[in-house]
C-alpha cells in the first residue's frame, strides 16, 4: 500500500508512475484522494480546535458554584462542543476508511529499471541456462505421457472434484513428494532458508497484508462458515505460501540484527482461476490445487536489491541441479504482479508445447506489502532509531507440479518413457526411469 501523504503530496509523480503499471492519468482515483485528504485535514484542523474549545470550557465549568445557572448553562455549551468534535472524529474515521480503501486497490509502482510495456510482448530476456533437448521424434505433452505411463489421472480427478484437479498415482505421486523434499533441502542445506510448514488457512487481514484483498477476491476459495458473524472475520484458502510467511511477522519490531530473514515453505496452494478458463484446461499447468515450495525474505531496503537477485538464483538453482533448460524474464511494469516492484520470471522450455512456460516469478516488493502487514524493524546500530519499514520477497522454488510437466516433456523418450534427473534419483530409492505402473 501507498503513504497516503506521499502519494498526495507528489500526486502528479504518482499518476506518472501508476501510468506504468495501467492506471490511467484520468482515472477518478487521484481526484478522489486528494479530495478525501482535504476532508480528512479539515475534519482533523476543526475536530482539534472544538477539543481545545471543549478543554477551556472544562476548565471554565471548574471555576464555576457548583450547581449554579451558570455552571449548568457553560456544561450544555461543553455538551455541544463535545458533539461536534465527535462528528469531526467520525469525518475523519470515515474519510480514513474511504483512503483506506482507494489505495489498497492500487497496484505497487515500478522500480526504475522496470522495462515499459503492457504485457508479456514488452518482457526482456535476461539470460539462458542450458542446452534445448534435441529429439529425433516429435516429443508429447506432459498430459499424454503421464496418463499413457499411468502417473497421471485427469478423468478420475474431475469425477472427484471437477476440473482442473489431477489424481497422481504410483511413481507420479512419489515423483511430486520427492521434488518437494529435494527443493527443501537445496534451500535449507545449501541456501541457508529456515524451513516453515504454515496453515493453508488464513484469515482476511494477511490476504490483505500482501495484496491478494481486496483486489483479487474472486480468486480466492473463501470458506463458508457459520460462525462467521462471532469471528469478525473470513477465512480463505491460502493461494500461496507467501501469505503466512509475509504475516509471520505482522506488527512484530524485529531488530535489525536478526536480518535479514529467509524462509521456505512447502505447502498445498488454491486458487480458483478467475478469468482464465480456456487457458490450460488440459494438464498440470493451471489447476485450482497445487504444491509448491516457497522462498520469502525480509530485508532492509538497502540490502533487497541484492537479496531479490540472491534469491532468484537460489530459483535458478533448482532448475539447474535437475538439468531443466530455461531462460530468465525480466517482467515489464504492466505484466508485474499487483504488489511486485520488479519481478523475474523463470520460463522452463517445454518441448511438447514448443515454448517456455513461467515456473517462478521472483519479485521484489519494497516496503508495499510491509505498509500492509505492518513489518517493522530497528536498525541494529542506533537502538533509539525511529521504526523502520521493512522490504519483502518472494518467489517460487518452484511449482512443484509445472516441474513435473518439465521433467516429463524435456527427458521424455521415443518410447514412451521418461528419464529421472540424477539429482531426483536418491529420493526415489534409485529409479533411473519412468515406465509405467
Amino acid at each position: 500500500m501507498h503513504d497516503l501523504r506521499t502519494f498526495v503530496d507528489n500526486i502528479d509523480a504518482m499518476r506518472a508512475h501508476l501510468a506504468r503499471r495501467g492506471v490511467g492519468e484520468g482515472d477518478p482515483v487521484f481526484a478522489r484522494v486528494r479530495q478525501l485528504a482535504g476532508e480528512r485535514r479539515q475534519a482533523i484542523i476543526q475536530g482539534e480546535a472544538l477539543k481545545r474549545d471543549l478543554n477551556l470550557a472544562s476548565g471554565k465549568i471548574a471555576r464555576l458554584p457548583k450547581g449554579s445557572a451558570e455552571q449548568l448553562s457553560a456544561r450544555d455549551e461543553a455538551r455541544l462542543l463535545g458533539d461536534r468534535a465527535k462528528a469531526f472524529d467520525t469525518a475523519q474515521k470515515n474519510t480514513e476508511a474511504e483512503l483506506e480503501d482507494l489505495l489498497l486497490r492500487l497496484p505497487n509502482l515500478p522500480e526504475p529499471s522496470v522495462p515499459d510495456g503492457v504485457d508479456e510482448t514488452a518482457n526482456v530476456e535476461v539470460r539462458r541456462w542450458g542446452e534445448m533437448p534435441s529429439m529425433d521424434f516429435t516429443p508429447k505433452e506432459h498430459h499424454t505421457l503421464g496418463e499413457a505411463l499411468g502417473i497421471l489421472d485427469f478423468k478420475r480427478a474431475s469425477e472427484l472434484s471437477g476440473p482442473r484437479f489431477t489424481v497422481l498415482w504410483g511413481v507420479g505421486a512419489a515423483l511430486e513428494r520427492a521434488l518437494v523434499t529435494f527443493m527443501l533441502d537445496l534451500h535449507t542445506r545449501r541456501h541457508g532458508y529456515t524451513e516453515v510448514y504454515p496453515p493453508v488457512i488464513a484469515r482476511d487481514h494477511c490476504l490483505r497484508g500482501t495484496g491478494s484483498l481486496p483486489k483479487f477476491e474472486k480468486d480466492l476459495f473463501r470458506l463458508q462458515l457459520e460462525d462467521r458473524a462471532e469471528r469478525g472475520y473470513d477465512l480463505y484458502l491460502i493461494p500461496t505460501a507467501e501469505v503466512p510467511l509475509t504475516n509471520l511477522h505482522a506488527g512484530e519490531l524485529l531488530d535489525g540484527a536478526s536480518l535479514p530473514r529467509r524462509y521456505t515453505a512447502y505447502s498445498q496452494c488454491f486458487r480458483s482461476e478467475a478469468g482464465a478458463y480456456g487457458k490450460d484446461t488440459r494438464g498440470l499447468i493451471r489447476q485450482h490445487q497445487f504444491d509448491k515450495v516457497e522462498l520469502f525474505q525480509l530485508t532492509t531496503p538497502e540490502e533487497s536489491d541484492a537479496a531479490h537477485e540472491a534469491l532468484t538464483a537460489h530459483a535458478e538453482a533448482v532448475l539447474q541441479a535437475l538439468g531443466l533448460h530455461y531462460r530468465v524474464m525480466l517482467l515489464c511494469a504492466g505484466d508485474m504482479g499487483f504488489s511486485a516492484r520488479k519481478t523475474y520470471d523463470l520460463e522452463v522450455w517445454l518441448p511438447g508445447h514448443g515454448a517456455f512456460r513461467e515456473i517462478s516469478s521472483c519479485s521484489n516488493f519494497g516496503d508495499f506489502q510491509a505498509r500492509r502487514a505492518g513489518l517493522k524493524y530497528r536498525p541494529a546500530q542506533d537502538p533509539k532509531a525511529k521504526p523502520r519499514l521493512l522490504h519483502t520477497l518472494n518467489g517460487s522454488a518452484l511449482a512443484v507440479g509445472r516441474t513435473v510437466v518439465a521433467i516429463l516433456e524435456q527427458y521424455q523418450q521415443a518410447d514412451g518413457s521418461v528419464t529421472v534427473p540424477e539429482a531426483l534419483r536418491p529420493y526415489l530409492h534409485g529409479l533411473e526411469r519412468i515406465t509405467g505402473r
